[in-house]
C-alpha cells in the first residue's frame, strides 16, 4: 500500500504531511521512526499526520509525531505549514483556520499574496510557569526559565548557544523533567533580535522551533532582557514573536514552505 505525503519545512523545522482524512495511518509511532531516518527513510523531524476534527469549535486536527515517535503535544511550525498545506492543496478556501491539538485549539490567520500563503501567524495561547527559584534549587540546574506553550521548555540565556548539542542532550532527559522537555540556549543580539539554538525533545537539534521560539521570547521578556515584541533567530530562519499585553497571548508568525510531494511504502 502506498501512502502519498508532502515535505514541508518552517525555517528548516522539516516534517512530513499526510491527509489522514484521506490516507489513515494505522501505527504513526513506526511510521514516524521509519519514515524520518534521513538515510534510510525520507528524512525529517517527524510526521504530520492532518485530519478532520472531532470537536465542532475546530475545523481540523492536527497530531504530530517526533523522529523517536513520541508523540508532541503541539509544534508551531508544523501549524503554520498546515494553513498552507489546507489551502494550496484546496482543501479549504478559508484564511482564518481553527486548528485542534493536544494542547488545544489553535488560530491560524494565514497571509495571501496572489493566492499563495507567504506567512502564518499563530494564536499560541498563554504561557504557563513554574517555580523559577524553587525549580532550579531543587533539582541543581544551570539558572533557566520554564515556560509551557502547551509543551515544555527550559531557556538558558548565554554567550555559548553552541553547546546545544551536548548540554541539550543531557538536559531532555533530567529528573526535573519527569516527561522530558524541550531546551532553548538564547543570546540577546546588539540589534535586539534573539539567537537561539533548540534541542527539541524526540527529535534533537533542530533548525527551529516554532513553540520554542515562543518560550524565548516569553522568557526574555520576563528577564527584563527584552520587550513583548521579538525576532527569533534559529539555525533555519527567524521567527516574529509578540507576546500580547491585552489577552495574555503569544502570537506567531512566519514563513511554511513546500519541498516536495511524493508516496512511499506501508
Amino acid at each position: 500500500m502506498k501512502i502519498p505525503f508532502t515535505k514541508m519545512h518552517g525555517c528548516g523545522n522539516d516534517y512530513i504531511y499526510v491527509n489522514a482524512m484521506e490516507h489513515p495511518i494505522a501505527d504513526p509511532r513506526a511510521c514516524a521512526i521509519a519514515w524520518s531516518d534521513r538515510h534510510k527513510g525520507i528524512g525529517s523531524d517527524g510526521l504530520v499526520l492532518i485530519d478532520r476534527s472531532t470537536v465542532p469549535e475546530a475545523d481540523y486536527s492536527m497530531r504530530i509525531f517526533n523522529a523517536d515517535g513520541s508523540e508532541a503535544m503541539m509544534c508551531g511550525n508544523a501549524s503554520r505549514c498546515i494553513g498552507k498545506y489546507l489551502y494550496e492543496k484546496s482543501i479549504t478556501d478559508k484564511t482564518e483556520i481553527r486548528l485542534l491539538t493536544l494542547s488545544g485549539i489553535k488560530t491560524l490567520l494565514l497571509h495571501l499574496t496572489d493566492y499563495k500563503v507567504d506567512s502564518v501567524t499563530v494564536d499560541m495561547g498563554e504561557p504557563v510557569f513554574e517555580d523559577e527559584s524553587q525549580f532550579i534549587e531543587s533539582h541543581r540546574m544551570e539558572k533557566g526559565t520554564f515556560v509551557s506553550m502547551g509543551n515544555p521548555h527550559y531557556v538558558i540565556f548565554t554567550d555559548d548557544v553552541d553547546q546545544v548539542g551536548e548540554t541539550g542532550r543531557i538536559l531532555e532527559y533530567h529528573p526535573a523533567f519527569p516527561q522530558r522537555c524541550n531546551i532553548e540556549f538564547a543570546r540577546i543580539e546588539a540589534d535586539g533580535s534573539i539567537r537561539t539554538r533548540v534541542w527539541e525533545r524526540g527529535s534533537g537539534i533542530t533548525e527551529a522551533c516554532g513553540t520554542g521560539a515562543c518560550a524565548t521570547a516569553v522568557a526574555a521578556c520576563l528577564s527584563h532582557q527584552a520587550g513583548r515584541t521579538s525576532d527569533i533567530v534559529m539555525d533555519g530562519g527567524t521567527l516574529s514573536i509578540e507576546w500580547h499585553e491585552a489577552d495574555n497571548h503569544v502570537y506567531m508568525s512566519g514563513p511554511a514552505e513546500f519541498v516536495f510531494d511524493g508516496e512511499i511504502q506501508i
